[in-house]
């Protein structure tokens, strides 16, 4: 992922340092040098569905940030997750491909509670959603119903889940709508990070800091692909707010120390797991705007 982001913005920086020097003298001419119109056109580049996959797999996955909530013995609380109603203020393709990654992201934290009374009026929501955008084809709904209705195993859940997403992916480039899928994994962070901020106001607990603290490294990665697609008003929109959300999150550090690798046995199989540890430095005061500013975005986003 690492050698990618800086391939993506070493082009960036490229593109960038062309332009000024084709503007630093007006004399020459993109004649001169032979360029293609092509490249004076303001297009978004393409982001290939190896980025996609690698962004997919940054941003946590709601049902292990509801695994780790759970496991801090945090009840379930309903308030934290989007009214199922909320879904007849979304409108538009991109507001429904955002809900869909809101309601997504809420369909885990449900999962992972058990709350099956909750499930079918959430996975209708999400058909209704996907359905809006054209992408209902690719849900298994009714197997996505059976395993969470019978608690059966959350890992199928979580495959089901991403194998449908690749489908939509691959289909969204397909019918020339690429920026949605990257509102719909955006929606996910964003209602996953909301939850995340509704736990730690309530519990005052530590580990649900760190969690939000942690995001501002998933957060750049994320700026970098809805800016890729601020021609659309919509993102345009999302990114001025997302910004606003990111400079808070300058006054967030993280630093890493490297330990030595440890031996673990597992199965039978020797293996080693790098012993490194992770510190997030983030004021009371940082926190507190970060988690105001998080739940502004998400109300609005769903219009509250």
């Amino acid at each position: 992922m690492h050698k990618k982001l800086i391939f993506i913005i070493s082009i960036a920086l490229v593109t960038t340092s062309s332009c000024r020097f084709f503007n630093s003298d007006r004399n020459m001419s993109r004649e001169e040098f032979d360029i293609p119109d092509e490249l004076f056109e303001d297009k978004p580049l393409e982001v290939s569905s190896e980025v996609i996959d690698e962004m997919i797999q940054n941003v946590s996955s709601p049902v292990e940030t509801a695994a780790l909530i759970k496991g801090l013995n945090i009840p379930f609380n309903r308030d934290y997750i989007a009214k199922t109603q909320f879904d007849k203020n979304l409108n538009t393709s991109f507001q429904k491909a955002m809900g869909l990654g809101i309601y997504g992201a809420g369909l885990g934290y449900i999962n992972m509670y058990e709350r099956t009374s909750l499930v079918i009026n959430y996975i209708t929501t999400i058909k209704s959603l996907a359905d809006g955008i054209q992408v209902g084809q690719f849900f298994d709904f009714s197997t996505l119903n059976r395993i969470a209705t019978n608690k059966e195993n959350l890992d199928s859940l979580m495959l089901i889940s991403q194998q449908s997403f690749n489908r939509i992916d691959n289909y969204l480039r397909e019918t020339n709508r690429p920026h949605l899928s990257i509102v719909i994994v955006a929606g996910v962070w964003i209602e996953g990070l909301y939850i995340s901020t509704r736990v730690a106001q309530d519990s005052k607990n530590p580990r649900i800091n760190e969690i939000i603290g942690e995001q501002k490294v998933t957060m750049n990665t994320l700026m970098l692909l809805l800016n890729n697609y601020k021609y659309d008003p919509s993102i345009a929109a999302l990114i001025k707010d997302m910004e606003e959300l990111q400079e808070l999150y300058r006054d967030v550090r993280i630093t890493y120390e490297y330990g030595d690798p440890v031996s673990v046995e597992k199965d039978g199989v020797l293996t080693f797991q790098q012993n490194d540890t992770q510190t997030i430095h983030m004021s009371d005061e940082t926190l507190d705007k970060i988690i105001k500013k998080v739940q502004t975005i998400r109300n609005g986003l769903l219009q509250v």
